[in-house]
Order: structure tokens, then sequence, then C-alpha cells
């Protein structure tokens, strides 16, 4: 783990979801959300608020990314017909890792996505420590994209 690591942070907005993550160690973007690419070591999880409750609201856990590949919708989720041609980065990894503690939502904010590099992630309390641009971090622009 490199302070220069970029890290990006998805939300998991339903249950089914954050089971996928859990037990088979992947998480889906859509690729129309992210046309240039992942580029990133590590994804982190954002559990909502309105499916998680009090365990929600905040990013709960994370892994280092160890491939990713494109797949359609109906080959990763085929119970569900639902823009099933639709293509997505799968994200694999090996294992999550819980944040402890977890970076609150405070002031909650809406995002979809939020790229970071890791010496931010790993001491941030909340979602705008995320974007600190204080001097003794590496600079997040150029290696978050």
């Amino acid at each position: 783990m490199y302070a220069d690591d970029r890290v990006l942070v998805g939300v998991i907005k339903r249950v089914k979801d954050l089971e996928i993550a859990r037990q088979r160690h992947w998480y889906r973007i859509p690729l129309r959300q992210m046309p240039r690419g992942i580029e990133a070591e590590y994804i982190a999880l954002f559990l909502s608020a309105s499916s998680f409750g009090d365990a929600g609201g905040a990013i709960a856990a994370f892994a280092r990314i160890t491939g990713v590949e494109l797949a359609r919708r109906r080959d990763l989720l085929p119970e569900e017909d639902k823009r099933a041609e639709e293509l997505y980065y799968k994200v694999q990894f090996r294992h999550l890792i819980e944040k402890d503690p977890p970076i609150a939502n405070e002031p909650r904010r809406s995002f979809s996505f939020i790229r970071t590099t890791w010496d931010r992630f790993i001491s941030a309390d909340s979602i705008p420590d995320l974007y600190s641009d204080a001097g003794f971090y590496v600079d997040r622009l150029y290696y978050a994209r």
C-alpha cells in the first residue's frame, strides 16, 4: 500500500450486491459510468443508508483489486432481465476488509463514485476528507484522474 495508490469508492444500494461482494468477491460498475476504465488499485464500498439503515451511510469496506473484465449484465446476474445487454466492469478482489472506523458521510453528500488516493482514504473520517488538498498528501488530481 503506497500513498499514491488509487482508490475508487463505489456505492452499494442493494443487500444482494453486498452479499455478492462478500461471497463471490466482485463488484460491478456500468461501463457507461466509467468509459475511460477503472484505473485504481483499490475498490472501497459505500453502503447506502436507504438500504442498510444504521449500518449504512458510510464507506464500510475495501479491497485490493486483483482483476477487471468486461461482462454483460446477463452473465453477471442471470436471474435479472432488466438491462441484460448492458456492459459492466466486473471488478474482482480476494476478500473485503472492513474499514474500522468506517468513513462517515457527514455532511451527507450524494455521489456515484469518488476517486481518491490511499493516503487520503486510510486517514479519512468523513467523505470530505477524501478530497483534501492538504500539502502532505500526494497530488490527488494526478493520481486519481
